[in-house]
């Protein structure tokens, strides 16, 4: 299955499967600290906000999108200017399928070509085995793609009536020479 499916760059007509997708995890899940769903109006506008500079990315497979990966500015200073922060969503009748993995694979080889040194992924954890709104499996995957724990934050989020901590994990795209160069933005870097 996974071989049919076409990752692309996302573009305005799919807001509402962005919505979609995103609404699922906002309503039913803690793996979002947001309270209430966007509507497609807003993720178009949240889509445009990162395509001006980052890439963002859909998995479709016959007209249907399964999922988006996306990266963004991480903290909007310049001297992070060579640091990303990424997002996954799949859909929820698609996860386990290899649809992740394609995904951050296309939003990592954008990010090498724009000059994009590390990538940061802000994960909401569990704090007992058992929570009915949250698993580790967020972890377990960026584990699986290389990358590192670096920290956790403890009770920093609310959701459902109880609290989840926060994992930092992290991947080095590349060597950090003394003098980087300067970081395109994506449209540059797929000329």
């Amino acid at each position: 299955m996974v071989e049919d499916v076409v990752i692309r760059t996302a573009q305005s007509n799919d807001a509402e499967s962005l919505a979609r997708i995103y609404q699922y995890y906002v309503e039913h899940t803690a793996i979002t600290f947001e309270y209430e769903a966007p509507n497609a109006a807003e993720m178009n506008v949240r889509r445009e906000k990162i395509l001006a500079h980052y890439p963002y990315f859909v998995a479709e497979k016959d007209g249907r999108v399964l999922g988006y990966a996306y990266a963004h500015e991480f903290y909007g200073r310049a001297a992070y200017g060579w640091s990303v922060e990424s997002s996954i969503y799949v859909d929820k009748n698609a996860r386990r399928l290899g649809i992740g993995r394609r995904l951050y694979d296309a939003m990592e080889s954008a990010l090498r070509k724009m000059g994009i040194l590390n990538i940061n992924a802000c994960i909401a954890m569990p704090r007992t085995n058992d929570d009915p709104y949250l698993t580790n499996g967020s972890v377990a995957f960026h584990k699986r793609l290389g990358y590192a724990m670096v920290g956790t934050f403890h009770q920093s989020g609310y959701k459902f009536g109880r609290w989840y901590d926060v994992a930092w994990m992290e991947k080095m795209l590349g060597e950090h020479p003394d003098k980087p160069e300067p970081v395109k933005d994506f449209s540059e870097a797929l000329i």
